[in-house]
């Protein structure tokens, strides 16, 4: 991705973009997706699911077809990806912990810190996700600071899911 400002500039509504998710200095995935809103706090986008195999994470399966629609913030720690099939259903929420999204030009770019949390369709299943991945990957000895933010933010999406308040984000 080219230049990435965290600033307040907007994406263009219906443009293409690029959301690339980095992890550890590294490239984790990136994928093409079509700008919906940005008030240039809150970016919006669509895009289909990255992979052209199925993923099965036990409690969820992603697949071809399937569209996200993800909400990304310059301000907080964490994305949030509504999943639908193919047909429109409503599949649930992925939540990423992540560092405040950078938005430039050419898409938005954030860095995965591991800990993330899915609600199902009917908002009765909530699951803490990838808390062994964070304790791993060294992030409270190298940056104490940005692993409290990260923990702070999976215990606020916990309690917005289980308050059923998903929409005030």
């Amino acid at each position: 991705m080219g230049t990435v400002a965290t600033g307040a500039a907007a994406l263009v509504v219906g443009s293409d973009v690029s959301v690339r998710l980095v992890k550890a200095g590294r490239t984790k995935v990136r994928y093409p997706a079509t700008v919906v809103r940005d008030d240039g706090t809150r970016a919006v986008v669509r895009a289909r699911w990255a992979r052209p195999t199925v993923r099965d994470f036990g409690f969820v399966w992603f697949e071809p077809g399937d569209v996200f629609t993800e909400h990304y913030w310059r301000d907080r720690w964490y994305a949030v990806k509504e999943v639908r099939d193919a047909d429109g259903t409503v599949k649930g929420w992925y939540r990423d912990v992540v560092r405040p999204a950078r938005v430039g030009v050419d898409g938005i770019e954030v860095e995965d810190l591991d800990l993330d949390l899915w609600q199902s369709a009917d908002g009765a299943r909530v699951l803490r996700l990838d808390e062994d991945e964070f304790a791993r990957s060294g992030i409270e000895a190298r940056d104490p600071d940005a692993a409290a933010q990260a923990r702070r933010a999976l215990d606020r999406l916990e309690g917005l899911a289980r308050g059923g308040n998903l929409r005030t984000l």
